[in-house]
């Protein structure tokens, strides 16, 4: 009966309530910490190489309330410095929930979600807040863009491919089938050369993708 008023309900408001109440959401600053130590040095470093244009296009699809995509901004940030501002490092971050996007958008923390980034980071791309709570700089905010995204809709909409695809610690929710279906999609939106990040958790059977496996949950497009 539930799933009957879901459906019926044309303004889509039950079906965004669902959705809300379904997903997980558990992320946190730096998560996987190895993963940014390669971005720093390894993947920032060939792309900034071999990228003639400097439009670097970055995704961080199930971005949650946001801490993934604006580590990856602040990562970008220190890599790039005076740099930056002859580089095009928007990020854009999707998910399908659209409570935590807009609680990513107002990029406002706990204390405790803060205090294990580096001293320098909290003074120079957060803001203290009178309740203690600490909000993201503006520097980082106008990096990331959040939309509302469905990772299990037929075709991708994206008119250009991506260099770096983060999209950690989602697939362990899904099937084989299903899993095999999006590394695909993944797969065709990812420029030569690019990068795929998945989960610790998660794996992708080397003989079904086009990705050539470069280390525990780290994949590039040859």
């Amino acid at each position: 009966a539930y799933i009957r008023h879901v459906f019926s309900d044309k303004t889509g408001k039950e079906a965004t309530l669902l959705i809300n109440r379904l997903t997980t959401n558990h992320t946190f600053f730096m998560r996987e910490p190895k993963h940014f130590d390669y971005l720093k040095d390894v993947v920032l470093h060939y792309l900034e190489k071999n990228i003639g244009n400097r439009d670097l296009r970055i995704w961080s699809a199930g971005c949650s309330s946001g801490e993934e995509p604006y580590t990856i901004a602040m990562i970008l940030q220190e890599y790039f410095g005076s740099q930056i501002t002859s580089w095009d490092t928007k990020i854009l971050a999707t998910d399908i929930s659209v409570k935590t996007l807009q609680a990513a958008r107002n990029g406002i923390y706990e204390k405790e979600v803060v205090d294990h980034l580096p001293v320098m980071w909290k003074l120079k791309y957060f803001s203290k807040m009178e309740d203690g709570n600490y909000k993201v700089a503006d520097i980082l905010k106008k990096e990331v863009i959040f939309r509302v995204f469905n990772l299990m809709d037929d075709a991708f909409p994206f008119r250009r491919k991506f260099h770096i695809i983060f999209c950690r610690n989602v697939m362990i929710y899904f099937d084989q089938e299903i899993k095999m279906k999006l590394v695909k999609k993944f797969f065709e939106n990812t420029e030569k050369g690019g990068y795929l990040f998945i989960g610790h958790s998660e794996s992708i059977p080397r003989e079904e993708t086009g990705y050539k496996y470069i280390l525990p949950a780290i994949y590039r497009k040859e």
